[in-house]
């Protein structure tokens, strides 16, 4: 019995390359799509809403809704009520964090939280004042934040309902502009074409690759491979893949924000990344990844019960072929179920999973239309391409699973990664004249097993970010030498103006706060660079403390766009802000010095 192996199946050369480079940009993307904060946060009322009705005649539940790439702190959640004495109510468990900063694990909600509050005793009409504080997963901390709903419980002689009060802290208008904004506008087309893209970008990869043996010997057993025929039953295998796509857009839309919380599960992330790996080694030659004997002898027993290939079988036989040979899309799919189950839109979930559907299927329909005859041929290009999809799939491996590591174990992984391509590329093989490119290939070897060493090393010593493997070397004596600037506090919106007119010199404002872990983070990796230490001292540095979250620390940041900290806004001489320099969430050092540039410090 014939087997059907994903390594067989590359596609055309250059192409190829280029595809597959640019799919892995797009697949991490998409698993960080959901999260994005860069320079336009969420608004805190999208980030988290909150909302209460009546559970039953004497209890409430509580509802919080957060927005993927968004997380809340458990033990800042709280309820207070006024005229009424509330019951027992327990949190659930959240997943458990470790924060360094803190030094230690704290436990926090994703996707939707439900809380159902019991009363004893309540006046026909009460007030339940809610309190919470999150923060998004690339740096941004939100204040934290109240909110007051009246309450009326039937069993208290009420008219059982719940009537929303206003959030204690006004949000600032939204900046618009932002990929978000684009895709939630509803501009219909403009989504749908996004996914088919992404879908022809993904037919480029060892994803679809599996679907065309099998697709091909139904082309070939027709008995009649004509253009027509074989296109016919192209398009009837590509609409039953499209089928499973569709539903899972639909699925997704109906599930909501919920799904958000499941696809960020750490078993969920390392499960996708131990199937990527397993692809990897495949397209290595370490094992023959192949259909189970019982699902290809299914397949092709199907495949000739089928005379002249009916269209309703290959339709089946598609559908079935989507949900067995090709699960590594499930990567890119995650994303694409994050973002349409936040639309809450079953019509555009459908369509847009359909699009990507019918993107992958573009190589299938070209082999329909050529009756089987376009099948790559064999060559030793193909073992370079392979590995090439290999490191390509190993890569979005430790992409994925980086969140469910530690933050050191993520650059020891990265670090092995590095070693393992090193080695790929042969760097202690004799020099041979007649390869022309193997010095090239020789030092780029050389350099990746350098670099992997240096992760490792950096792992070892504490070290969180792979762009920085040997930091943690570096910072502890150069923390206590280049301390983070001295801040003079700003404690509200006049106090700055009277700062602004005095100054003489360009100003850098920083927001933060003792709650706010990004800030830490900022004052070990940022304001501890030598560099930047140095060059700061040339502005007025000053400091909003924005702890307290009092009327005027909320009325300053509302002045800037800003729902929490961290932030940096600078000012040139004159007092003027360069707006185009805001800084909102985690920035890097180089990031920051090419603002310092622009300030002329």
């Amino acid at each position: 019995m014939k087997h059907f192996h994903i390594a067989s199946w590359p596609g055309c050369g250059s192409a190829l390359l280029r595809g597959a480079i640019a799919v892995l940009a797009v697949i991490v993307g998409s698993l960080h799509a959901g999260g994005a904060v860069a320079a336009v946060p969420l608004d805190p009322d999208d980030a988290f809403a909150v909302s209460a009705q009546p559970a039953d005649d004497r209890s409430i539940e509580l509802r919080f809704r957060i927005a993927p790439g968004h997380y809340l702190y458990r033990d800042r959640i709280s309820w207070a009520a006024q005229s009424a004495t509330l019951g027992s109510a327990e949190l659930p468990s959240g997943q458990v964090k470790y924060d360094s900063n803190f030094q230690k694990s704290l436990e926090t909600y994703r996707g939707e939280l439900r809380v159902r509050l019991p009363v004893k005793r309540a006046a026909a009409r009460f007030t339940l004042d809610i309190g919470w504080q999150g923060c998004a997963d690339e740096g941004l901390c939100y204040a934290p934040m109240t909110r007051s709903l009246q309450v009326g419980l039937a069993g208290f002689g009420g008219d059982g309902s719940v009537q929303p009060g206003s959030a204690a802290d006004e949000a600032p208008a939204k900046a618009p502009g932002s990929a978000e904004q684009l895709l939630a506008s509803g501009r219909f087309g403009w989504v749908v074409a996004g996914f088919f893209v992404m879908g022809v970008l993904l037919s480029l990869t060892p994803c679809v690759l599996p679907m065309l043996p099998i697709l091909s010997s139904i082309i070939v057993g027709s008995g009649t491979a004509t253009r027509t025929r074989g296109l016919t039953l192209a398009a009837s295998y590509s609409l039953g893949m499209a089928l499973v796509y569709t539903a899972a857009g639909v699925a997704a839309g109906l599930a909501g924000e919920g799904l958000a919380a499941h696809l960020q599960q750490p078993w969920i992330l390392l499960s996708f990344g131990l199937l990527l790996t397993v692809f990897a080694l495949a397209l290595l030659g370490s094992f023959e990844l192949q259909l189970p004997a019982g699902w290809t002898a299914g397949l092709h027993a199907a495949a000739g019960r089928l005379p002249g290939g009916r269209a309703a079988g290959v339709f089946a036989m598609g559908a079935l072929s989507a949900l067995v040979v090709s699960p590594c899309v499930s990567a890119p799919l995650a994303g694409a179920l994050v973002f349409i189950g936040r639309t809450h839109d079953v019509a555009l979930g459908g369509s847009a999973l359909f699009a990507l559907a019918a993107g992958m299927s573009v190589p299938l329909l070209l082999l329909g239309a050529s009756a089987g005859a376009l099948l790559p041929r064999a060559g030793p290009w193909m073992v370079s391409v392979k590995r090439l999809f290999a490191v390509l799939l190993l890569a979005l491996a430790v992409w994925t699973v980086q969140p469910a590591l530690g933050a050191s174990a993520g650059v020891a992984a990265w670090g092995a990664l590095l070693l393992v391509v090193g080695f790929m590329l042969n760097p202690f093989d004799p020099p041979r004249p007649e390869h022309p490119a193997q010095p090239f290939r020789r030092a780029a070897g050389f350099a990746a097993l350098v670099l992997g060493s240096l992760q490792l090393v950096g792992a070892g010593a504490g070290a969180t970010d792979p762009l920085r493997p040997l930091a943690a070397l570096r910072d502890a004596p150069i923390s206590a030498a280049n301390a983070s600037p001295a801040l003079r506090n700003v404690a509200g919106p006049d106090e700055l103006d009277t700062m602004l007119r005095s100054a003489g010199r360009p100003v850098v404002l920083t927001f933060h706060a003792d709650w706010c872990v990004s800030c830490k983070e900022l004052e070990h990796t940022v304001y501890a660079d030598p560099q930047i230490a140095a060059r700061l001292p040339r502005a007025l540095t000053l400091g909003a403390d924005v702890t307290a979250n009092a009327p005027a620390q909320r009325a300053l940041m509302r002045r800037f766009g800003l729902y929490g900290p961290p932030g940096v806004v600078f000012f040139d001489a004159a007092g003027r802000e360069r707006a185009d320099l805001r800084m909102i969430g985690l920035h890097s050092a180089q990031e920051f010095a090419r603002a310092l540039d622009q300030m002329g410090l």
